[in-house]
Order: structure tokens, then C-alpha cells, then sequence
């Protein structure tokens, strides 16, 4: 018969590990949500415990309850991380609409095999030198790419150093404010960006050379085809949460949003017409440094997910077929409809530069050119709407 001091001891060192392993267990229960290698630490945990959890019974023949029920936490917590991983897993495979992750490389002007709009004929206009500085939106870079392409001396013109950029809105518009680019194409500036502009006393130019329209769109089995402004405004207010109310099935609403400042957020910002968004939801990513960093979230595309975008980064850009554009009040976004603005949504594209004595003097005629037959070609062939037929 064992010592009962030694079975004492035993129970006592093996409460103190079962605490141990337990405690590690709920901290990686939840760490592993943010883990980039969440497979691999999942397996390592696994047989960690698991070893534990034989060495402590064999070492307790004798049965203590305490002990047992300390022991069941690991168990409980492996049974969650199976459950999470398996959650995680299939959330991943659910097609994703994102203006961050965007690959633009297939656009870059002078390379091969690139998918630029090209001209029937050479142009009629070229530079050669001195060329302007070039930055705008993601959506927008396969049209100014192709400008590029079409006038500038062939070379490397790297969207990461320039000098044709792709900043996004925010950045665009923030290297035009630090004289860091010379023209940038965007849709029209929030008035927190514009209001920097006038403070700075610097005046833009805005000069329309075609037309875009911003989009609503869900997953494709989602029964609603269409809403109305005030619907919008409901379910980005937070004020209609369910799809029952707009005659879709009783499910809640999943309404994602584009990070602040960018050009679609701009944008449902003037629809919103002053009432409050409600919260973005988030994301927690892995960023180059290691670290965890949360950011809006990315539009997934879950049956009962609600996102926008401008029509061609939806349509060409993404070329999605698990998703639907939306009717708004009862107009389908078409290019018919975006050209002669009955869809409510259609607006223009703009090349912006400021207006200033020391700006490059290619800017003006190099817009001249893009506002001619040649490049509102461009225009319709990289897939947007020129100004006119």
C-alpha cells in the first residue's frame, strides 16, 4: 500500500500541472484565433497535453476526483479548437470582395502580357519627357495605366516607386496635398480631404473624363434584387437588421464597410446624407512584422452579406459570379443607365491636379488628350463609361 504522504504529494503536484496545463490551455485557446500557423500549433498543443494528461492518470492509480476534473479542461478546450479551426477553416473558403488585396500587376504599363485597353491606332499625342507624376485609386489604376502606356516613353513605371503610383484614394489624395504627384484620378474628395486642401490654401482642378457608378451588391441566392435610398440608409444606420424587412428571409444583416477616407466610403458617406454609420466591423490581420493589427474588414461574401464597391472594380476588376449587383430604386446599374444618370448612383471620374503657376506644363495637354476621341476609347475599352457616345 502506498505511502499516504506520497499519495498526498502525488495529488498535489498533479492538481498544480492539471492548473498549469489548464491555464495554458484557455490563453491558447484564445490566442490561437489570431495565430498564423494556427494547424501547426494546434497539433504541437495536442500531443503536449495529451501526454500530460496520460502521465498524471498513470501516475494516480488511485482515483481522486480533484484531480480528474482538472484534467477535464484541456480535454474541453481541445474540443473548442477543433470546433474553431473547423469555423475558421470554412469561413476562409467563403469568396471574398477586396480593394485591399487587389493584385494590380496585371495592369502595369510596358509589361508583358498585360490586360490594358489599347487604341486601334497609335497616338496622336506623346511625352517624352519631364512626364507627370501619376497616383489614384485602386479601381482607377487600369484606366490611367493605359493612358500611361498609350503617351509615356516606354519604361518601368513600378506602381510601388513610381512614377505612376497606386496609393489608393486616401494616399492619392495625400500625395497630391504634399506636391508628391501631379495629377491623381479619384472620385471626389470627402470634405475632411478637401477641407485639408483648403486650409493649405491650394486650389484642384477637377476635370471629369468618364463616369463610374457606385454598387451595392450580395451574395447571388440572396432573394432581394433591389433597394431603395431609404433602405440603404436603414441598414447602414443600423436601423433595418434583418433581411425580412426588405422581403428576404429572416436572417440577419452582415453590412460591411470600406476603411475611412477611401472613395467607396466617401461615397456612402454622401448617401448617408448626415445619418450616423453604424460601427465598421472589424478584422484582426497578421501584418509583415509580425504583429497583430486590427483593420476593417474585408467584404465576405456570406448569404446574408451586404457590401459596395464602384461597378467596374465589382464586375471586371473581380469578376465575381457569386455575387449580385442591386437595383436602386428600381434602376439596374447598366452602362446605359450610368450614362444618362438614371441610375442614382452614377457619378464622374475625375483627373485632379492643382491649380498653381509651377505645375508641369504636360498636365493640361496630357488631360486635353485623355478628354479626346483616343482616350475616352480607353475609357470604354478598359470597361468604364466615357463621358459621351
Amino acid at each position: 500500500m502506498e505511502d499516504p504522504e506520497k499519495t498526498a504529494l502525488k495529488k498535489i503536484i498533479s492538481v498544480l500541472i492539471g492548473l498549469i496545463v489548464s491555464a495554458l490551455s484557455l490563453f491558447a485557446c484564445l490566442s490561437i484565433l489570431f495565430s498564423t500557423q494556427q494547424t501547426l500549433l494546434f497539433n504541437v498543443l495536442c500531443i503536449f497535453y495529451i501526454s500530460i494528461i496520460v502521465f498524471l492518470i498513470l501516475w494516480n492509480k488511485k482515483k481522486s476526483k480533484a484531480v480528474y476534473y482538472i484534467l477535464s479542461i484541456p480535454i474541453i478546450c481541445i474540443a473548442v479548437w477543433i470546433a474553431v479551426l473547423e469555423y475558421h477553416d470554412r469561413i476562409q473558403k467563403i469568396p471574398t470582395v477586396s480593394e485591399q488585396t487587389m493584385y494590380l500587376d496585371i495592369y502595369e504599363p510596358f509589361t508583358e502580357n498585360n490586360l490594358l485597353a489599347t487604341s486601334d491606332e497609335g497616338s496622336r499625342y506623346t511625352i517624352t519627357d519631364n512626364v507627370p507624376v501619376l497616383d489614384g485609386a485602386t479601381a482607377l489604376y487600369p484606366v490611367y495605366a493605359s493612358f500611361v502606356q498609350a503617351v509615356y516613353p516606354k519604361g518601368k513605371y513600378d506602381m510601388y516607386k513610381g512614377p505612376v503610383w497606386c496609393s489608393r484614394t486616401y494616399g492619392a489624395y495625400e500625395n497630391l496635398l504634399e506636391g508628391k504627384a501631379d495629377i491623381i484620378f479619384c472620385a471626389e474628395p470627402s470634405e475632411a480631404q478637401l477641407e485639408r486642401f483648403n486650409d493649405s490654401g491650394i486650389q484642384l482642378n477637377f476635370v471629369p473624363i468618364g463616369r463610374e457608378a457606385f454598387v451595392f451588391f450580395v451574395n447571388k441566392e440572396n432573394p432581394v434584387n433591389g433597394l431603395s435610398i431609404e433602405d440603404i440608409q436603414g441598414i447602414y444606420s443600423g436601423k433595418i437588421r434583418n433581411w425580412k424587412k426588405l422581403n428576404g428571409v429572416l436572417q440577419g444583416i452582415r453590412a460591411f464597410q470600406r476603411p475611412q477616407g477611401s472613395g467607396s466610403q466617401t461615397m456612402l458617406e454622401k448617401i448617408m446624407d448626415g445619418i450616423p454609420i453604424i460601427k465598421a466591423r472589424g478584422e484582426n490581420v497578421s501584418t509583415g512584422m509580425g504583429d497583430i493589427i486590427n483593420r476593417v474588414a474585408d467584404y465576405r461574401n456570406f448569404s446574408n452579406a451586404i457590401g459596395y464597391s464602384f461597378l467596374f472594380f465589382s464586375t471586371e476588376m473581380v469578376n465575381s459570379d457569386q455575387i449580385k449587383l442591386l437595383s436602386i430604386n428600381g434602376i439596374y446599374p447598366s452602362k446605359e443607365t450610368i450614362q444618362d444618370g438614371t441610375y442614382p448612383f452614377s457619378d464622374n471620374f475625375y483627373a485632379i491636379y492643382v491649380d498653381s503657376d509651377d505645375k508641369n506644363e504636360n498636365i493640361e495637354p496630357f488631360i486635353a488628350w485623355i478628354l479626346s476621341a483616343q482616350g475616352q476609347e480607353l475609357v470604354q475599352k478598359t470597361g468604364y463609361i466615357p463621358l459621351h457616345n
